[in-house]
């Protein structure tokens, strides 16, 4: 098999530090201080700040240390032309720091009577989805925003609710 010529720092560090925003946004959205993650993998709180950054001088385990405890899963894929190209919009079980409302055109339509902001932490946006459920059309709704329903729930340890296909 021809070996393939290694990424440049750039990419890497590019890879590296959406890694670390993804970290950061997941500890955020459930709501764990750094202190707190970092007992939980067993680390300094200045390593959890490190990863967070997307430092490449971390070593894997403890990147993967703080993945699991923040219940996340780490995935390899081959790339298939030599150029690097971002994965897809498949943001399946993962949650934003704040949810804009720009992006969920049924959330937008849920929360007209929020005023003086454009984002809402993911917990405000699972209470809005849950108390006006009613006025949603499923048939309707993008498959991302499904998807951060679904990822809601799940962080959230929602209950069966209407649209949740438990009921």
């Amino acid at each position: 098999m021809p070996a393939k010529a290694p990424q440049s720092p750039a990419v890497v560090t590019e890879q590296l530090a959406a890694l670390g925003a993804r970290i950061r946004a997941q500890r955020k959205a459930l709501r764990v201080s750094a202190t707190a993650l970092a007992e939980a993998s067993g680390m300094s709180r200045v390593s959890v700040h490190r990863i967070e950054q997307g430092e490449p001088s971390v070593t894997m385990g403890a990147y993967l240390n703080v993945l699991a405890a923040l219940g996340m899963t780490f995935s390899a894929t081959v790339v298939a032309d030599e150029a690097w190209q971002p994965v897809a919009d498949d943001k399946a079980g993962w949650l934003p720091a704040r949810v804009c409302l720009a992006d969920f055109p049924a959330l937008r339509q849920l929360a007209w009577q929020v005023q003086g902001t454009d984002e809402l932490t993911p917990r405000e946006a699972l209470g809005i989805y849950e108390r006006n459920w009613r006025h949603v059309d499923e048939a309707a709704l993008l498959p991302h925003e499904r998807n951060l329903i679904d990822a809601l729930r799940l962080a959230f340890g929602g209950s069966a609710w209407p649209g949740s296909g438990d009921v």
